[in-house]
């Protein structure tokens, strides 16, 4: 919980306090991974999400414990954060950019707007500028986003032993959502 508060303490101050009117934020937001391979399947879900969204300048960061993933089974959790993730020297993974047509979206008004989010995902300590599409919600004065993406391993520098190649993707697919609370001013 303190490293959730650091984080979120981290990012926030990252967001310029004279557009707090305008900043919502999220410390239990959900990513998840799914990997097909043909001797299995693997996914992940992580709901230690922090990310802030400033819906005046479309200014979005994710932060995500590594090792905050929990998977069907305990083998693959241990493999995910000592062999792949390297939890212990790469804790985190983190999103910083921008929702870059933010003036599609109305917050006054209930409805769902596709956007385009562009930044910089750095996973396993490597760092990559990404585009792809998401979505944010409106309804009842509340804020909502989503995005899924796919990523390739090697773009991060993952290694996977060849022993095990066949059990997973080199292509992994990536889902967030988030639901945001408004920050308040003082």
């Amino acid at each position: 919980m303190k490293r959730i508060i650091i984080l979120l303490t981290i990012i926030l101050s990252g967001i310029n306090s004279s557009s707090f009117g305008q900043v919502y934020f999220t410390k239990n937001g959900r990513t998840s991974f799914y990997s097909k391979a043909s001797v299995e399947n693997i996914s992940a879900d992580n709901n230690q999400v922090i990310s802030v969204l400033n819906t005046q300048t479309g200014a979005l960061q994710f932060s995500v414990l590594n090792n905050a993933f929990h998977f069907p089974k305990a083998m693959m959790e241990q493999h995910f954060n000592s062999d792949y993730l390297e939890s212990d020297k790469y804790p985190k993974s983190t999103f910083k950019g921008t929702v870059t047509d933010i003036s599609k979206v109305d917050i006054s008004k209930d409805g769902t707007y596709n956007v385009s989010v562009t930044g910089s995902l750095e996973i396993h300590g490597v760092s990559k500028d990404v585009t792809t599409p998401g979505t944010i919600t409106v309804k009842d004065g509340k804020i909502s986003g989503a995005s899924t993406f796919k990523i390739l391993l090697k773009d991060y520098d993952i290694q996977i032993p060849s022993i095990v190649k066949n059990n997973i993707a080199e292509n992994i697919e990536i889902n967030v959502s988030c639901n945001y609370e408004k920050k308040s001013s003082n």
